[in-house]
């Protein structure tokens, strides 16, 4: 985003978007545009009439002029229509000219919505289409609003406009523009990658090179951080981020400790927790002080954990040095501890004051654990954005290299993937957030029925995403085609497409227990087509367990 001065509102058909345009242009003292209104004013033809004569790629052709048109004016707010976060140029130009929000709206809602709205001047043209087509219009709306889903989680804010009145979800966007595009674009900061919005508040990821031992005490105080913070990492880490994260907040006039865990999965436990507890407990920690998790994924799970539980919950901040932990696991507000049983059974949503990424930090990090982590980034864009699997296809030599500007910029972009799903699904409730898990079932039924100290989670991960793409496949969901592409990135980046010395009923068994497991059946993440991912059940359990005996090496 280049400029705090345009919006762009996106969404599904009746979520509110005209409506809630007008009322946030009057607030700001902008303009407002309706971007069907201004392609019918352009070329003095209606819609529809558009579509006989022009077809789909005529009009889409239009709107993407429009788009073009309209993001070079200053103080706008621009309704965008229902289709037009599918186009990739119109989706680029908006993220880059302003900020984007997405209105939301159940089913059900819209339905309402667009039944209330026929019968008003201008609306025939656009609402009866979907109403009178043939087969249940509910079903239409469900099924045309899943596809699309997955664009609209692309925009920089969501707002739910289900129960609010015009005038409430127009204050939501303005306070997002406030929050966002104008503290991002107009007070310069250029570490700012993503907010994510939840329940309980707002919180920034700051992405840059060479950043932690400058920005980590002033964003603390910056947070109202006004006791002591209290640094957890693990032996790995400690030198040099720890003493650097140290120095940062002692320059900032903040009391520091320290708490140094062996590195590894195996810290990963209620005994670790406990210890912990009892060194907060000595050190009389306050409500008032903070928990910075300086670490991988590991420690960010720990520390977060241990932030939620300790005296009810104290503030957080998570600083990750590992790829996995910057592109995923530090951001979500997903907490936890493993159980002998499985993974990460006992743990809590609980979201940082802010995430601070030093993108510098992947340097220091030996080749395994480096490469590992590009599983993660490479799930993000075959499942989300197909924008990023062509920077990882056409740039994979310079990111390998860690190349300082691409890097912390694939960084960052994998970042906003993230937290914009986290936006929209915090708690894993309209199975959007889900998404994220693609590879994931295998991949922890793999690093399970290996015991967790033969394959890295990425490593895993790598081989779960193979087994999903053979499976979706066989499922006759993802094309044969996308299955070797993505086999080919795998191989770019040195990531495993295979298991050995594990028994493929042992990983079966292990992916019985995993937490997608609901009334028997798995939902599996399937890709559809490149950055595009659905949520599938009912997939027959024999194919399963061929699947995971084809990927035994």
């Amino acid at each position: 985003m280049t400029t705090g001065s345009r919006i762009f509102l996106v969404g599904f058909s009746g979520t509110g978007k005209s409506a809630v345009g007008r009322r946030v242009a009057r607030l700001l003292g902008w303009d407002f545009v309706d971007q069907d209104e201004y392609i019918v004013e352009r070329s003095g033809m209606a819609v529809e009439q558009i579509f006989a004569g022009e077809g789909e790629d005529g009009f889409r052709r239009r709107e993407r002029e429009a788009i073009t048109e309209l993001a070079a004016r200053d103080k706008v707010v621009v309704s965008g229509g229902g289709g037009v976060m599918l186009q990739e140029a119109c989706r680029s130009t908006m993220l880059d000219a302003g900020l984007v929000v997405a209105l939301e709206a159940r089913p059900e809602t819209i339905f309402a919505r667009l039944t209330a709205a026929v019968g008003e001047p201008g609306a025939e043209g656009m609402v009866r289409p979907m109403l009178d087509a043939d087969g249940d219009p509910m079903e239409r709306i469900e099924s045309l609003k899943r596809e699309r889903q997955w664009a609209y989680a692309l925009a920089e804010w969501t707002v739910s406009t289900d129960g609010l009145s015009v005038e409430q979800a127009a204050h939501e966007v303005v306070r997002a523009w406030r929050r966002v595009g104008r503290a991002s674009t107009l007070q310069g900061d250029p570490l700012l990658a993503a907010t994510v919005t939840v329940e309980t508040g707002i919180y920034p990821v700051l992405v840059g090179w060479d950043i932690l031992e400058s920005q980590l005490g002033p964003r603390l105080r910056d947070a109202g951080v006004t006791g002591r913070a209290f640094i957890i990492c693990d032996s790995n880490v400690v030198h040099p981020y720890g003493r650097a994260a140290q120095r940062s907040i002692h320059k900032a006039g903040l009391e520091v400790g320290l708490f140094i865990i062996p590195a590894g999965e195996a810290s990963k436990t209620l005994e670790t927790a406990g210890v912990i507890y009892q060194w907060l407990a000595e050190q009389r920690v306050e409500r008032r002080d903070a928990i910075v998790a300086v670490g991988g994924g590991v420690v960010g799970d720990l520390a977060g954990f241990i932030a939620a539980t300790y005296l009810r919950g104290i503030k957080l901040v998570q600083v990750p040095t590992s790829l996995t932990a910057m592109v995923d696991s530090s951001i979500g507000g997903k907490t936890a501890v493993d159980l002998p049983a499985a993974k990460n059974l006992v743990g809590a949503f609980y979201h940082p004051e802010f995430v601070l990424t030093d993108a510098s930090a992947l340097a220091t990090l030996p080749a395994r654990a480096l490469q590992e982590g590009w599983a993660e980034a490479l799930k993000h864009g075959l499942a989300l954005d197909a924008d990023l699997v062509d920077i990882y296809e056409s740039k994979a030599d310079q990111l390998l290299a860690l190349e300082p500007e691409l890097t912390a910029e694939v960084v960052a972009r994998n970042a906003a993937v993230k937290a914009r799903i986290v936006t929209e699904d915090e708690r894993e409730t309209s199975g959007l957030r889900m998404l994220l898990n693609y590879g994931h079932t295998m991949g922890h039924g793999v690093e399970a029925a290996a015991g967790y100290d033969t394959y890295l989670h990425g490593e895993a991960v790598a081989v779960g995403m193979t087994g999903a793409a053979r499976l979706g496949m066989a499922f006759g969901v993802t094309p044969a085609e996308l299955v070797e592409r993505q086999a080919l990135l795998l191989r770019r980046f040195g990531l495993p497409e295979s298991y050995t010395g594990v028994e493929p009923e042992a990983i079966l068994e292990a992916m019985s227990r995993d937490k997608k497991v609901s009334a028997g059946q798995v939902s599996w993440i399937f890709l559809e087509s490149i950055g595009r991912a659905g949520v599938h059940r009912g997939v027959p359990q024999d194919l399963i367990a061929q699947t995971v005996r084809t990927l035994r090496d």
